[in-house]
């Protein structure tokens, strides 16, 4: 598999690039339809995904595929996969926010081994391989040097799909608001995981999110020098969501403390 990843790496990210071109088309959105009350899906969502499944399929017939938009249920996880949010920031989308992003990994053996999460309104796509760093349109990036909560810039999830922890969610932003610097909100959490990854965030936390959600980001992360694990400590899922924490490394353990 290492050496078909290398073969992957860059036809996976011009696919990819091709694939955002259709969201920062303004009239793109044509079609809403809500899943949940707070959960939508356009007609770019699934458009983004059969680009990419078809041409991910051509690539590599052998790797699974899952997506955002379709039963996940039959994957089978000792084999390879591709996992793939279309459109991160779907409500951003919709709003034309212009702050979503696709995103794309690649995991094997329970681990992310390739990563690529593409912003189109901004050009940068990030990407990352297990053991190589983590680059941005190619150049080096490395988490912050922040040490202190103090002096820390950090990004927070609403849960806006499971209001039923709004009141812990909104708890711990004001505990995480008054020992930091400032927080921000962005709504696509696959740019939140780059932006610490190269240290424009010192620290992302987010109570649920998908694995489509986190599966890029994770790795572009930890492979720029942070860490990214549940807020407890424990390592995230590829098959079922739950609660993130993202840091720079230095700030993990002072960000638990105020997370639990």
């Amino acid at each position: 598999m290492n050496d078909q990843i290398v073969t992957l790496e860059e036809q996976a990210v011009q696919a990819v690039r091709e694939a955002g071109a259709l969201l920062a088309d303004p009239a793109a959105v044509r079609s809403i339809r809500a899943k949940s009350k707070t959960d939508y899906v356009t007609n770019v969502d699934v458009a983004v995904q059969e680009f990419l499944r078809e041409r991910l399929a051509a690539l590599a017939p052998d790797i699974q595929f899952m997506g955002e938009e379709q039963d996940n249920r039959p994957l089978d996880w000792s084999r390879p996969c591709w996992i793939l949010d279309p459109v991160d920031g779907t409500t951003n989308l919709i709003h034309r926010f212009r702050h979503s992003a696709v995103s794309l990994a690649l995991a094997e053996g329970g681990q992310i081994r390739l990563g690529v999460v593409y912003n189109p309104y901004s050009g940068e796509c990030f990407t990352a391989r297990r053991g190589l760093g983590a680059f941005c349109n190619g150049s080096p990036i490395r988490v912050s040097g922040t040490d202190r909560l103090g002096d820390s810039l950090l990004s927070v999830g609403t849960v806006p799909g499971c209001r039923e922890l709004a009141d812990t969610a909104f708890r711990q932003m004001r505990d995480l608001y008054d020992a930091c610097q400032d927080i921000r909100r962005t709504g696509c959490a696959s740019l939140d995981l780059c932006w610490v990854a190269c240290g424009r965030l010192d620290s992302y936390v987010e109570l649920m999110l998908q694995p489509w959600d986190y599966a890029a980001g994770l790795l572009l992360v930890e492979e720029a020098g942070g860490r990214v694990t549940a807020p407890d400590g424990s390592p995230l899922s590829l098959c079922q969501g739950g609660p993130l924490l993202a840091t720079n490394g230095r700030l993990h353990t002072a960000m638990q403390s105020l997370l639990k």
